[in-house]
């Protein structure tokens, strides 16, 4: 079987070894976003009313600051595993594949330090401006 056939193209290619790990990772990730997205919705269903000052005590409270953090790593941590699989998939050109895996962690790691920050500046100040 030489180079010509298909089995001789892929020879020695072999598994990356990281895909079962990459599946599981995703799964944990939405079974988390799905726990913790209800949590976010029964709480505010909860609260007695929607205006800021009771929006920003309520993140002020470490009880509700922690999850909401929490949902905010897990949900970009998903979104970044889902967004690589499909980069993976459809952007064959290497420079390319690797900028936008590059521009995609600068925007997953952004977007869940940007937020983790305002719940901080939220739950030890008690004001965003």
């Amino acid at each position: 079987m030489g180079n010509g056939t298909g089995i001789g193209r892929v020879r020695g290619l072999g598994s990356a070894r990281h895909g079962a790990h990459h599946w599981l990772a995703q799964r944990y990730t939405a079974a988390g976003n799905l726990l913790l997205v209800l949590w976010l919705l029964f709480s505010l269903i909860s609260l007695p009313g929607l205006d800021y000052e009771s929006v920003t005590s309520w993140i002020a409270n470490p009880l509700v600051a922690v999850p909401m953090m929490l949902m905010l790593v897990s949900i970009f941590w998903h979104l970044r595993l889902g967004m690589q699989v499909m980069l993976e998939d459809y952007v064959h050109d290497k420079g390319l594949a690797f900028l936008s895996m590059l521009l995609l962690n600068f925007y997953a790691f952004g977007g869940a330090a940007a937020g983790i920050f305002a719940i901080a500046k939220i739950a030890f100040t008690g004001v965003v401006k």
